[in-house]
């Protein structure tokens, strides 16, 4: 099977899948979630890896095979390249890697000059266009993929630590909101599928809590390096859901939940996800 005839059988499966847990959701009332509560204990949280199988568990940790390498070295040659108008690199400003340790996981964060909530993509472009005075990185770029995930290494084995106080509460709140409200013509919540029934196994794949740990991800189904937002996109297809445009609010406040939910996981990157 290949090409047009996988594509479809991929989005026939999809579909069956999201009617099945309908079905499942009409047999178990769906709480309103209060703020900051933890529908996941902390002790119970895991990676995305728990629920995959020994092939892509072989793949992530192979250090030669590991399709995000590429990427990770691409990353690291743009950290170095001087760019824009002032004549600057990364490494201009920032100096080694290691003086981005830590930053991954503080992300999604309110810019202070703003007042507004950027992740660690928004960080990067911002630097490239304000300080660098360079040409923009279109989200979803390769380039923008590959200097985020060589940011985001300098913090692995590190955890989640994102902060929702003050300016990033109504955020966060916003961002809890849509992950525990119904949508699409598929009628399910987010919390519906990752925190009621991860673990339960749907022909082949299982059900993960959909943590956000290990983004940048390289996804097979895909073929190339993807953001947290191109999945959570996917998600909304997958409902049936009006997608918000890229780079929409919408994206960054479930960002920032997602994240605290996640709060106490290592990042772990480069990763690998079918």
């Amino acid at each position: 099977m290949s090409g047009p005839k996988l594509c479809l059988w991929g989005l026939s499966r999809c579909l069956i899948y999201f009617l099945l847990l309908n079905v499942f959701g009409l047999l178990f009332h769906l709480p309103m979630a209060a703020a900051q509560q933890r529908l996941i204990a902390l002790d119970k949280l895991q990676s995305g890896l728990a629920f995959t199988g020994p092939e892509i568990l072989d793949l992530q940790g192979d250090d030669f095979a590991n399709p995000g390498l590429p990427f990770l070295e691409k990353g690291a040659k743009l950290w170095n390249q001087v760019s824009g108008k002032n004549d600057k690199s990364c490494q201009s400003c920032h100096g080694e890697l290691k003086s981005m340790k830590g930053a991954a996981t503080r992300y999604p964060a309110i810019d202070k000059a703003s007042g507004h909530l950027f992740n660690l993509e928004d960080r990067i472009r911002h630097c490239r266009q304000k300080r660098q005075k360079a040409a923009e990185w279109p989200l979803e770029s390769e380039e923008l993929l590959s200097i985020t995930l060589y940011v985001t290494s300098a913090s692995n084995g590190m955890p989640i630590k994102v902060s929702i106080d003050g300016k990033a509460q109504s955020h966060f709140e916003a961002g809890q909101k849509i992950f525990t409200t119904r949508q699409g013509q598929m009628n399910l919540a987010c919390t519906q599928c990752h925190d009621q029934r991860y673990g339960i196994k749907l022909f082949t794949d299982k059900l993960s809590q959909g943590q956000p740990n290990a983004y940048p991800a390289y996804r097979i189904e895909w073929q190339r390096l993807a953001s947290l937002e191109r999945r959570l996109r996917f998600c909304y297809t997958g409902v049936k859901a009006e997608i918000p445009a890229w780079g929409h609010e919408d994206m960054r406040d479930i960002s920032l939940y997602l994240m605290w939910r996640a709060q106490g996981l290592k990042i772990e990157v480069p990763s690998v996800r079918k």
